[in-house]
């Protein structure tokens, strides 16, 4: 894939979020923060943007490099199709399944014990033991996209791939460091979780090392770390993609307005192809071996963005009283958009969000300026 970065100090939007926040009076005369982004197309598959606060460009590409080195990292150990050297990734374990264990990094380990109990509380919507599936629908989206004359996979090479979807194949020994597929059909797809993770542990990283204002967006993985710190408004705000509009168009159905919060969105407009005038997207019901159709969107909000990755997926494909309920255990909100174009938000939700709950990001003292948002 071609590398490609730019660094902006513009006060130009950031695609879905527009970026905003309140500063801190000092006895002395605080340090000027400025504005900058910079945007990575190099990793999973789609676009990273950061935007971020600093006191200089340096500072800001400091914290860019650190960013981009781990972001290659977790793409690389989360990659079911490539092999690097020195590194024994996901594509090792489908490559070794059946004949012996492989020594991973802890992050992987981590990520898939998550998986694991994700598995089970999701009733397997969320199942990283669906390669063998997955793989065939990825062969047919990559064919056909971009066409009109799409053909679906044949429902007995699902079936047969199915039987090797078990999550039960799937043995992590953390003391060893290892991961073992015990059978030798079975392959590991994280593209329903990896990118969240990755956009948790980086944020995270990035954080505790002292970035502490910036919007880290990968897809439909948002990510905020406290307000911007330019003092213009108090809040970020990350909008919803409306699923029935093109992703050119920029049209959102609503904002998010918070900190330190996680935003990510699954749906059918992301990735698909079309057969007979019909929207394949790339969503499978583990149970009927197709794309889900009860959803044109699920939004996720909490502060986990890994989390949020899992839920996204989850609940897209999950009946909504059944989302609904896994989205109460962890903690998280939620907004349905249904293919008929009817939302639908968790009663947490609404406080966050501009039009359906007022919510503003515009300081007290600017309100008072201007007598009005």
């Amino acid at each position: 894939m071609t590398f490609k970065t730019v660094r902006e100090f513009t006060a130009a939007a950031l695609a879905s979020i527009l970026l905003l926040t309140g500063c801190i009076a000092g006895s002395e005369p605080e340090p000027e923060w400025s504005r900058y982004r910079i945007s990575y197309m190099d990793t999973f598959d789609t676009i990273v943007q950061n935007v971020g606060y600093t006191h200089t460009g340096e500072d800001f590409d400091r914290y860019s490099e650190e960013m981009h080195e781990l972001l290659l990292y977790y793409n690389q150990l989360f990659d079911r199709y490539n092999s690097y050297e020195g590194m024994n990734n996901v594509k090792t374990i489908n490559d070794n399944a059946g004949i012996a264990p492989v020594k991973v990094d802890e992050p992987l380990i981590d990520l898939l014990e998550q998986c694991v109990e994700w598995e089970e509380q999701s009733r397997g919507a969320v199942n990283v033991c669906m390669g063998s599936v997955l793989e065939i629908w990825h062969e047919y989206r990559e064919r056909y996209i971009g066409t009109e004359n799409g053909e679906l996979p044949p429902m007995e090479e699902l079936e047969a791939a199915a039987r090797h979807t078990d999550i039960n194949s799937l043995v992590i020994d953390r003391e060893a460091g290892t991961v073992y597929l015990t059978d030798p059909e079975a392959s590991l797809d994280l593209g329903a979780v990896a990118k969240g993770y990755a956009t948790e542990q980086i944020a995270r990283k990035l954080y505790a090392d002292g970035f502490t204002s910036f919007a880290m967006s990968s897809g439909g993985n948002v990510r905020v770390m406290d307000a911007p710190a330019d003092g213009s408004k108090t809040a970020w705000v990350i909008g919803i993609q409306d699923p029935s509009a093109s992703m050119e168009s920029g049209d959102y159905v609503d904002s998010v307005i918070a900190n330190n919060i996680s935003v990510v969105t699954s749906g059918d407009y992301q990735r698909y192809y079309m057969v007979d005038g019909v929207k394949v997207h790339h969503i499978i019901d583990g149970e009927t071996l197709m794309p889900a159709d009860r959803f044109s969107s699920v939004t996720i909000v909490c502060e986990d963005s890994g989390l949020a990755d899992m839920l996204s997926t989850a609940l897209f494909i999950l009946p909504m009283e059944e989302g609904k309920a896994l989205a109460e255990q962890h903690g998280a909100e939620v907004m349905w958009i249904e293919t008929d174009g009817t939302v639908t938000c968790t009663d947490g939700l609404i406080p966050l969000l501009k039009e359906r709950g007022g919510a503003t990001s515009v300081p007290p003292s600017a309100q008072e300026e201007s007598g009005k948002e």
